[in-house]
């Protein structure tokens, strides 16, 4: 099978990129923030949810007529009302957040979360009557995870997408504001999320700052360590294989210069729940923010995950216990960035491979569907409230792709991420280079952030 260049590198270079030594940042922290802090600095933060989340459990009708329609055709799935965390928002209405968001709710409460209603890949705005009689380019493979986690996370909508949203956004951000230090970076593996065409990422399954494993501080373990380092450098006259070299030794002394970055800081006083991998990779996030100044970095975009939402059995078990890890892991991490001055400048949302289906499947669990509700945080973000259009929650209504309840998007992902980027300094003008599809929609950028 031929492959490109961007393939050949990460193949060569998979020591370099996926084979991160799995420790934590335990003995870094907190810098003082006066002194770290960059001017105009910004940073996103992405949560991946892996799986497909059914986030018509997430948020929930509490209106009369609303939660009496939700519990009939949920049915095994309907959580009592009585156990949902009411919030009020000033454009939806009265809603509530499901049982294990205590901390959402108190953040959205406090004007630092919104929600963003039935986002998902969309080509161009789309009723049920054009998707059914086919009168509309739809996303290619809908509700097929693979297909779907690498739209969401490319905003290319067909199966040749190459670089990630993200990526694209860090090349045009580079331009503008420079820098030597990578501008994203990914604790959750290898994604295409980052993958740009000038900008440079770390992706790392653990600590960023440890890249290859079978090193140590041994002396016989330096001089391997030293050797490879002068092999890299050698000129091999081999193209491909000079800018794998490239590559790998870039790698390095990123990580070189984070761990120099991190081993001055002070300890992080914010406390992370503990056996909760998504908490971690946010306390790693934390912690790298925190020596912005030192890094001397303007701009970050960060890429972490939640997996395990495949729900089709037992969803109501298994939400449970994922909605308990995602809410505190969060709230955690927005009280870090308090913690380190550096809330209003850092945006964290959500993505998940689609919602699932508003009418349960026959073993307690829900299909794979289409668009979902999204979470926004941070102290930049207009929160307390709902952006977008909330679907119409009826099977065979007007928002129903299939009759099983398969929301058709009324906001698309490009309109989603171009909001996120427009705040991240990407200039109007930019966002179509990035986001193809974003020119059908005729409010291409939200106001729920600013």
């Amino acid at each position: 099978m031929a492959f490109s260049r961007r393939d050949f590198l990460k193949r060569t270079c998979c020591t370099a990129a996926a084979s991160f030594a799995a420790a934590s940042f335990t003995r870094f922290g907190l810098v003082n923030a006066l002194a770290q802090g960059t001017p105009d600095y910004k940073a996103l933060v992405c949560i991946f949810l892996f799986g497909g989340n059914d986030s018509n459990n997430m948020v929930v009708p509490m209106s009369s007529s609303g939660y009496a329609s939700y519990q009939q055709i949920r049915s095994v799935l309907a959580l009592p009302q009585a156990s949902l965390l009411p919030i009020n928002a000033p454009s939806a209405g009265a809603f509530g957040f499901h049982s294990k968001f205590p901390e959402m709710q108190a953040l959205f409460n406090q004007k630092h979360l919104a929600v963003l209603a039935n986002v998902g890949t969309l080509v161009r705005p789309t009723t049920r009557t054009q998707f059914q009689q086919g009168q509309v380019t739809v996303p290619e493979n809908l509700f097929s995870h693979e297909d779907q986690q690498a739209q969401m996370q490319t905003a290319t909508l067909s199966s040749d997408g190459q670089t990630g949203w993200a990526g694209r956004t860090a090349d045009k951000i580079q331009s503008i504001y420079g820098g030597n230090f990578p501008v994203i970076i990914s604790l959750a593996g290898t994604n295409i999320f980052c993958e740009g065409l000038v900008a440079r990422s770390i992706e790392s399954s653990g600590n960023p700052t440890t890249l290859l494993s079978g090193f140590s501080s041994s002396a016989e373990s330096q001089s391997r360590m030293s050797a490879l380092q002068s092999l890299l450098t050698f000129d091999t006259g081999v193209s491909l294989i000079q800018a794998a070299s490239n590559v790998t030794t870039n790698a390095l002394q990123d990580s070189k210069t984070l761990a120099a970055a991190l081993a001055s800081a002070p300890t992080l006083a914010t406390a992370f729940p503990s056996n909760n991998g998504l908490a971690s990779q946010l306390k790693q996030v934390a912690q790298i923010i925190s020596v912005r100044g030192t890094l001397g970095v303007q701009r970050q975009i960060f890429f972490v995950s939640l997996g395990g939402f495949d729900t089709h059995s037992a969803q109501i078990d298994t939400q449970t216990a994922l909605y308990t890890q995602l809410s505190q892991a969060m709230n955690a991490f927005y009280q870090a960035t308090v913690e380190i001055g550096a809330a209003p400048q850092v945006t964290s949302f959500t993505l998940s491979d689609f919602s699932r289906t508003y009418q349960p499947d026959s073993t307690s669990g829900t299909d794979h569907a289409w668009g979902g509700h999204h979470l926004i945080m941070g102290g930049g973000v207009h929160g307390g409230d709902f952006y977008g259009t909330f679907p119409t929650l009826a099977l065979g209504g007007p928002d129903d792709a299939t009759n099983e309840g398969r929301w058709i998007p009324t906001t698309s992902l490009d309109q989603y991420a171009a909001t996120l980027a427009n705040w991240f300094g990407v200039p109007t003008a930019d966002l179509p280079t990035i986001f193809p599809n974003l020119a059908n929609f005729t409010t291409p950028v939200l106001n729920f952030v600013g």
